[in-house]
């Protein structure tokens, strides 16, 4: 049984002046399991805030059921959810220190200062923040500052820890650390974990399962691996890392295998969870780092439109039987770039291309 549900959740609100509504959330069902960091993830707009909004409390449903162990809480105020968010601004009191900032909600809850101390001694070594009690706010690091917000929700001991674009103000490197920490901390106490994030690296390193939106309804729900090689549509393989489309129709289904005439050849990809049949017309999902490039003989003819050496990888756009496709190539697997107008063959690599219904 799971532990938090969304059962047909709606979320309209009034249109700018005032004729009509907008549908932010359009009958969203999910199951989500205690433990379990699960992802809200999709571009500006798509309803993955809005989502955690009602489920935090801070905006109440049109329609539908928010269940928490068992009980419906959509009608609840925030505080009597037992959940704690930690928010994109942190939202740190700047005339607090460090301590008091994560005693605030102990303190309101009228503990006792032994069971504070307790609490809050736990929550500073579990983030790290052991040696800063007695600093400012303004005397932290961003990472710092992101530790503060995080261990104030968690000193809480919330049902339902809810996360939303926490680490968008740090740095690149910092939030790759942040990243792990966040991840560390989840996992040692178990805490079921909602996370709301445009950044799809982000998602596919912190998640359990991902919830990929778009325009408020959910598009795919699966652990990053089954998102990323088998996206149920165009827009999540789209949204999710970088994907050339091909069109090309099923010349032959062998088992669970599909034969398909693309790109003046016949390529090989498994069936997917819906079988396609023969004659169909299909789209294939061809992921840059799919394509393997060699100057040999066989395999499909291209030419290379552009090359850019970015470091670690080597991209390439390749036009091949008219098509445009981009392929990407470690700098390790080949001593030289190739060139612009070179012409070169292509292959791919087995299991590596996914087919969508055209």
């Amino acid at each position: 049984m799971s532990y938090l549900s969304l059962r047909d959740l709606v979320k309209k609100f009034p249109a700018r002046g005032g004729s009509g509504e907008v549908l932010a959330v359009d009958a969203v069902n999910l199951d989500i399991q205690r433990g379990e960091f699960l992802t809200l993830l999709g571009p500006s707009g798509c309803g993955k805030t809005t989502t955690l909004r009602l489920i935090a409390g801070f905006e109440f449903p049109t329609g539908g059921e928010i269940i928490l162990d068992g009980s419906n809480i959509a009608p609840l105020p925030p505080n009597a959810r037992e959940m704690s968010m930690v928010f994109q601004s942190y939202a740190i009191f700047p005339h607090l220190s460090v301590f008091e900032n994560i005693a605030y909600g102990l303190r309101i809850k009228k503990l006792s200062d032994q069971e504070v101390k307790r609490r809050v001694r736990e929550v500073l070594e579990l983030t790290e923040l052991v040696g800063l009690e007695n600093r400012a706010p303004n005397q932290l690091s961003g990472g710092q500052q992101q530790r503060v917000a995080l261990a104030r929700a968690l000193v809480m001991e919330p049902k339902v820890l809810l996360l939303d674009e926490p680490l968008s103000n740090l740095d690149a490197k910092l939030r790759e650390s942040m990243r792990v920490e966040l991840r560390r901390i989840q996992r040692t106490l178990g805490i079921t974990s909602v996370y709301v994030t445009h950044d799809q690296v982000e998602a596919m390193a912190l998640s359990d399962r991902i919830v990929v939106m778009n325009q408020g309804r959910i598009e795919q729900v699966g652990p990053p691996w089954q998102i990323y090689r088998h996206p149920a549509s165009e827009f999540v393989a789209n949204f999710i890392g970088r994907a050339n489309f091909v069109d090309g129709h099923i010349a032959q289904v062998e088992g669970d295998r599909l034969a398909i005439s693309a790109l003046g050849g016949r390529l090989t990809a498994a069936q997917p969870e819906q079988p396609r049949r023969g004659g169909e017309q299909v789209r294939l999902v061809i992921r840059p780092e799919a394509i393997m490039l060699n100057a040999a003989d066989g395999g499909f003819p291209a030419t290379v439109r552009r090359s850019t050496y970015l470091g670690s990888v080597i991209e390439y756009d390749l036009e091949v039987a008219g098509e445009h496709l981009i392929a990407v190539e470690s700098d390790v697997q080949r001593a030289q770039v190739l060139g612009e107008g070179e012409h070169i063959h292509i292959s791919f690599f087995a299991d590596s291309l996914y087919c969508l219904p055209r």
